[in-house]
């Protein structure tokens, strides 16, 4: 059990087993390193904690007796070092439902699990093909077509676990699924990444919809640039669909006025860029109209983010069910504030605040 977390901390610092050996403040072995790895032999107490300072995790990851098996988390840009990325990212995503998992645990919640839906419209031939599926989805989950106020907490009610990490630049999320084990029984778990630098409240919200899509559409046909693109597009059709637009809009326009884009960017949250994507998709404007409304936004400094729009939507909170949970159970007396600090990774002055708030 602490063997496979202790490779993964230890290969997402990138270190070798002699560099870890002289990260560590008590004496041990690269040979002895690599048997714990294994689990052919056992860390002592003073040692586990000498590994967990080196390689900067909680002491209680390594400790916990969880097994969380992740797929491949697949960063949908070119990023230099991408196996090791993707390591650090699996092994901080995997600490982070650790602690997750621990609080429901406390609490003696049941954890909601993710199951896939299944969807009809599920498999994707072509990208237009996700304007049903996104369709489907909403009648599903009973959403209607009204806008979506807070889609972290639609995601978590439904069993995904949205974690805010670091990644590369340039990378705004990502997704991965796998299966929890306690005693004999596995659970299934997925979760989404977002980029914990990215603080652009439209972008995250696309990007939590997009990787969603990954979750659900059955796009094995299609290669990646055209998966991609279909995701891209079931994201903007579930964030604004079809039927909630054109009500606004009407069926056929010759132009939109930039007061009127911004006023369906407030209504549906989401950037002037996807309101400008689904009239152009939906046909509700003619490509003459587009071209000097997508140069418009090119200038302003909006397409790429030079610039931020106006109406901006605040960042999503880091971690904020997890954050909820702990405060609870500390409420309850179900944990001390050591344990709270340890599961929010937070100092005891963080503590304080989130406490004062």
């Amino acid at each position: 059990m602490i063997g496979a977390r202790l490779e993964l901390a230890r290969e997402a610092t990138g270190l070798s087993l002699r560099e870890l050996v002289a990260a560590m403040d008590r004496p041990v072995s690269a040979t002895a390193i690599s048997k714990y790895e294994r689990n052919e032999m056992q860390p002592s107490a003073g040692i586990l904690a000498s590994l967990a300072r080196a390689l900067q995790v909680p002491l209680a990851y390594l400790m916990s007796k969880r097994e969380i098996e992740l797929g491949n988390l697949e960063f949908r840009k070119s990023v230099s070092s991408e196996k090791r990325v993707e390591h650090a990212t699996r092994a901080a995503l995997s600490e982070y439902l650790d602690r997750y998992l621990a609080v429901e645990e406390i609490l003696d919640m049941p954890s909601l699990t993710w199951a896939t839906p299944k969807l009809k419209s599920a498999v994707v031939i072509q990208p237009e093909d996700v304007e049903a599926a996104a369709i489907e989805l909403r009648e599903r989950w009973k959403l209607g077509t009204d806008p979506l106020p807070d889609l972290v907490q639609l995601l978590e009610e439904r069993g995904v676990k949205v974690a805010l990490l670091n990644l590369p630049e340039g990378v705004f999320g990502s997704m991965a699924q796998g299966t929890v084990k306690m005693g004999r029984a596995h659970k299934p778990v997925a979760a989404i990444v977002l980029n914990k630098s990215h603080q652009n409240g439209e972008r995250q919200r696309f990007t939590l919809a997009h990787e969603l899509a990954h979750l659900i559409l059955n796009a094995e046909g299609l290669d990646d640039k055209m998966h991609e693109k279909a995701a891209d597009r079931w994201a903007g059709a579930f964030l604004v669909p079809k039927a909630a637009l054109l009500a606004e809009t009407g069926a056929h326009r010759q132009n939109i006025t930039v007061a009127e884009l911004l006023s369906l960017k407030r209504l549906f949250g989401v950037s002037v860029l996807v309101i400008l994507s689904r009239l152009r998709q939906l046909d509700v404007l003619p490509n003459a109209s587009m071209g000097p409304l997508w140069a418009m936004v090119n200038k302003l400094g909006w397409k790429d983010g030079r610039t931020a729009e106006p109406h901006a939507l605040l960042p999503y909170q880091p971690n904020a069910r997890l954050t909820r949970l702990v405060l609870r159970a500390l409420s309850e007396d179900a944990i001390t504030e050591s344990r709270a600090c340890e599961l929010l990774r937070a100092s005891r002055f963080e503590l304080e605040q989130l406490l004062d708030q």
